[in-house]
This record gives structure tokens, sequence and C-alpha cells, in this order.
């Protein structure tokens, strides 16, 4: 119930006190009498707030399955028995899905000549790890060996001024991973969704209520975003910079290999809920693999939220324990999971299509 309506109701109880003090009252009393029923309007306000401060306080932590864009996933939702990797008996959604941000095409990725303007290009990991992402354009092509400060880049054909990049299936799967093969070194990475086979999904199983973790979990998967896409851990730079790569993502923050499809590193608004929150919160963007709520760096003035934990979350009155993510540059989205997640191949997307080989899980470019 609204204060204006607790309000509505004490000036009904008011009056029909004062008309009661009126009617059993003498002069000479009536003083005490209006004094009492000040007393009884003062408790009736006191109530009133309490029970408006109460209702406030509804906490909307866990899974909103409204705030998932159409076709995010490629079948109903649907609830069933899980088990965290800390052994908890649960329950989880399985979303599954096509490997690919629904409602947009992803790309462009890579430059094709050293000419080309940020329109063409995607971006790039700032060198110091921190801020907006940097466009790939051709100048930046150009420009790696001072950027990085070391003379062995060349991603381009200096007689041509064309851009090495991994246009075909082959290209991809020999750049898209640590150990690049030395025929694909020095160029820019990208692939794309035709490259997945035609069965490709994913299955990611989150908690559908958010379970607190005894210890904070590492990141191997942040979670999912809105239109159904992954939201990676941290991509492997050292390797992708130490064979001479730029594995290039599109302008939102994204890009695809064939072991997780279209999937995110950084979050730059292409995820973001269309409904904005009425007391000026960062969006959300997606949910994390404990089930709790990722929300964007900033609010609706710009502001970072404060006060975050070492997992880049805190505790409000309304959405209970959410994360803020880092900026776009900082190669992770959260810091660590609070919650308990389902750990199974590749994190609560599960192994790839087919399962899991043996040996370690795969590792890509990002």
């Amino acid at each position: 119930m609204s204060l204006s309506i607790h309000k509505s109701l004490l000036g009904i109880v008011t009056l029909s006190a004062f008309a009661l003090a009126g009617c059993n009252s003498t002069p000479s009393d009536a003083k005490p009498a209006a004094t009492e029923v000040a007393k009884v309007a003062e408790k009736v306000v006191e109530v009133a707030e309490t029970a408006v401060k109460t209702t406030s306080k509804t906490v909307n932590e866990g899974i909103n399955l409204s705030m998932f864009v159409k076709d995010a996933f490629t079948s109903e939702p649907t609830i069933v028995d899980c088990e965290t990797s800390a052994g908890t008996a649960t329950k989880c959604y399985q979303f599954v899905t096509a490997g690919a941000p629904a409602g947009r095409e992803p790309g462009p990725y890579c430059p094709r000549t050293t000419s080309d303007s940020a329109e063409v290009g995607g971006g790039w990991f700032s060198k110091e790890g921190s801020g907006d992402l940097v466009d790939i354009t051709g100048e930046f092509i150009l420009n790696l060996s001072s950027y990085y400060d070391d003379d062995k880049w060349m991603l381009y054909d200096p007689e041509t001024n064309k851009i090495r990049y991994t246009a075909t299936k082959a290209a991809c799967l020999g750049a898209a991973k640590p150990d690049v093969e030395e025929e694909y070194m020095q160029n820019c990475i990208e692939c794309e969704l035709s490259y997945l086979d035609d069965d490709f999904s994913r299955t990611f199983l989150i908690p559908v209520t958010p379970i607190p973790a005894a210890e904070t979990g590492r990141v191997s998967t942040a979670g999912i975003a809105l239109d159904g896409s992954e939201l990676s851990g941290s991509a492997p730079i050292d390797a992708i910079l130490g064979a001479y790569t730029i594995a290039a993502f599109d302008d939102c923050g994204g890009h695809v290999n064939t072991h997780q499809g279209y999937h995110y590193h950084s979050t730059t608004g292409c995820s973001d809920a269309a409904e904005k929150s009425d007391d000026g919160h960062a969006v959300l963007i997606g949910y994390a693999a404990d089930g709790y709520g990722m929300y964007a760096m900033k609010d609706a003035e710009g502001k970072e939220a404060i006060g975050l934990d070492e997992c880049r979350g805190q505790t409000d009155d309304v959405r209970g324990y959410h994360y803020h993510v880092a900026s776009p540059s900082e190669n992770m989205f959260i810091g660590c999971l609070h919650g308990e997640s389902i750990q199974s191949g590749r994190g609560p997307g599960g192994p790839p299509p087919g399962g899991r080989p043996d040996g370690p899980p795969p590792h890509d470019a990002g």
C-alpha cells in the first residue's frame, strides 16, 4: 500500500475521531480529546511509513526471464535439477542458445586495408587495460609496432597495404587458439558464425535462486547476456599478442570461435536492457553464472558504483546482491563469483557440442 493511500486513511480516521470527540465531549474536555486524537494520528503515520518502507524493500534477486530479448533462446527455458560445484542440490534454469546474439548480426571485426576507418573494423583491448576499447582502424594496424613497442608487428602487406586476416574457416581454426600455428601468426583474427556446425548449440545451467558461496569462485564463464550470448571469462591476451595476432571484437565487445559461438569479452551497451530503472540505477546487461544480476558499470548519470566488493558486487534494497561490470578494456566482467555455480566443461555453458575430448578443455584466442 502506498504512503498516499495510508495518508488518505489517516485523514478519514482523524476526521472520524474529531467528530466523535465533538459529539461526546463538553467544551471543558474537548482539548484533552483533541490531544488524544493527535497521538492516534501520529501513530497511524508511523505505522504507514513503516509499511511503505517494508514494501519498498522487496528484493528482486535472481533471474527475471522477461528481461531477455526475443529469440534469445532456441527453446523455452526450463527448470531442471542440478548440483553446484560445491555439491549443493538445487534447481536451475536451463537455457539453450544457437551461439549468436539475438536481434543483430555480429561484426565487423578486422579492417581490410591500412586506410580503412573505424566503421570498417571493430575494437580491441587498450594496452593500458582499462577504459574503452581501441578502434581497430587501418591506422591502428599500421602502427602496431609503435603501439606495443615491438618492431616485429606486421599485420599488413607493405606493398599493397592490405591487412592480413583469417579469411577462411581453416585460418580461423589455426589462429583462434593460444598455440597459434606459425602460418597464421601476424594476422587479425576474425571468425564467422557460418563456421559453426549446423547443429551447434550452447546450454547454460544457472541456479533459479542464487546461493551465496562459502568462498568466492573463479570466473571461467561470467554468465549470459540478455541477447543469449555468453559473457565470457578473460581472454588469454599474452598468448594472443605473443603470436602477433589481434583477436578482434566487433563494436559490441564480442567475437566468434567454434567452441563458444559468439561471446562477449566486453560490454559496450549492445546487451543493455531496454527497460530502465526508476531509481537511475545502472541498466541490467545479463545474469552471472551464479544467478545474480549483472549491471552496467555506470548509472543513468554516468557515475560508477562505489563500495564494490572483490567480485565487483554490492547489495541494495531493490536488487539484492548484484554485480557491476568492469570497463571494456579490463578483460573481465566481474572479479569473482559471489554465489555457487554449475561447473561442467566450459562453466555453465557445458562442453563444446559433441562432448569434450580427452584431456583439458580447449582454450581459444578469446
